[in-house]
């Protein structure tokens, strides 16, 4: 017996990190050990003060119930705290806030309730995979545009007014960007939100990277009227060592929150309250918990970067986020070339930057969620392979 699976799902792959994890669990089961670089997964823990919270409150006999689809309001209340503490930006906590199970969530809630057969939505090429596959699932038509190097990864604005906009009802962006490491500026944020206004574009703002390695966190609602034609998503996985909860929030304009909760209400019945407790209290922590996150992570950066030295490849140092992004150079045709060998070779697992579209084939990406004795290792076994091949 054969079930076709719907049309929706015949051009919608398999997460590419899906299969590849399958192929090192493999790969361990023969006694390889593979370094992992590749997944943006915080291998530190949250808070102390979370922990203690989620335990507390998970151990008390009236949390377990079902919540409200908007959210605990003491929760909506504390991410607009944190609006306005760390991007200057108010947010009416009562009706611009719907949290998420994940902001990845939050990309499918927004394709799925405004998008569909017809339709057009611009996506960054290269950039993260989820935008084109939840437009697909919609059914309406990703259009990359390409962003390079040269532009400092952000849009060619004179190409895109030169282009066919007749459809395009939407357009993702995520600043400080992923893979490349290109951050945020309010001169990019001003032309996006102009562009969007001109063209009647929703711009959708994916924003979870902008605390890590990053000292001016910005907002895309910081620019004066966002909120008539913009979206933005927002994370605790990586700001806060969270990305298991699936804890993320969307900010919008009342109308577009309304519309939103039409879909996602008939998609979950709401997120544990021990959760939400545990998030609010992350959200409240002061500056310092971001400050000594960020201390780690510039000590594996430079780890990192020894490895994309090792490897010839050339990168930008003033890069952010949670990876680094580098152009291969020398031997290696493209980034997958380049993946292939560091995994077979020295049984190291880097991204190849072909994933997040053909602008990046020429790219890696590694992660910077290893601890550095780890990336020592790396750095060793690396060395060691580059040198017998």
């Amino acid at each position: 017996m054969h079930i076709e699976v719907a049309q929706r799902l015949q051009h919608t792959e398999e997460y590419y990190f899906s299969k590849k994890l399958r192929e090192i669990d493999d790969m361990n089961k023969r006694g390889a050990q593979v370094i992992n670089l590749g997944i943006g997964s915080p291998d530190l823990p949250p808070h102390p003060e979370v922990l203690r919270v989620l335990n507390e409150e998970s151990s008390k006999n009236n949390t377990h119930g079902y919540q409200s689809y908007r959210g605990a309001a003491v929760l909506r209340e504390a991410m607009a705290g944190w609006y306005t503490r760390y991007y200057g930006v108010d947010v009416n906590p009562q009706n611009e806030i719907l949290p998420l199970i994940g902001s990845k969530e939050g990309i499918v809630h927004i394709c799925m309730t405004y998008l569909q057969e017809g339709d057009k939505v611009l996506i960054p090429n290269p950039g993260y995979p989820a935008y084109t596959s939840a437009v697909r699932v919609s059914g309406a038509t990703a259009i990359s545009y390409e962003l390079k190097a040269e532009n400092n990864w952000q849009p060619d604005f004179e190409a895109l007014e030169n282009s066919d906009l007749s459809d395009v009802k939407m357009m993702w962006i995520n600043y400080p960007h992923m893979p490349t490491g290109a951050p945020a500026t309010m001169e990019l944020f001003e032309r996006i939100v102009a562009f969007g206004k001109k063209h009647n574009i929703l711009i959708c703002h994916d924003n979870p990277y902008s605390f890590i390695l990053n000292d001016k966190p910005l907002s895309l609602m910081a620019v004066q009227g966002a909120k008539d034609v913009a979206i933005e998503l927002n994370s605790l996985s990586k700001s806060s060592n969270m990305a298991g909860w699936r804890i993320g929030m969307l900010i919008a304009d009342e109308n577009r929150i309304n519309e939103i909760l039409r879909f996602k209400s008939n998609m979950d019945s709401g997120m544990f309250l021990p959760l939400q407790l545990a998030a609010a209290t992350a959200l409240r922590l002061n500056s310092s918990w971001y400050t000594q996150l960020n201390a780690v992570y510039a000590k594996r950066r430079e780890k990192v970067f020894r490895i994309m030295d090792i490897l010839g490849c050339v990168y930008d140092p003033a890069q952010v986020g949670l990876f680094v992004w580098a152009k291969v150079a020398g031997r290696y045709a493209d980034g997958y070339a380049l993946s292939d060998s560091i995994l077979h070779h020295a049984h190291v697992f880097i991204t190849p930057g072909g994933i997040f579209g053909s602008a990046g084939e020429q790219y890696i990406r590694i992660s910077l969620c290893a601890k550095e004795e780890v990336l020592d290792q790396a750095i060793e076994r690396i060395m060691s392979s580059t040198h017998n091949s």
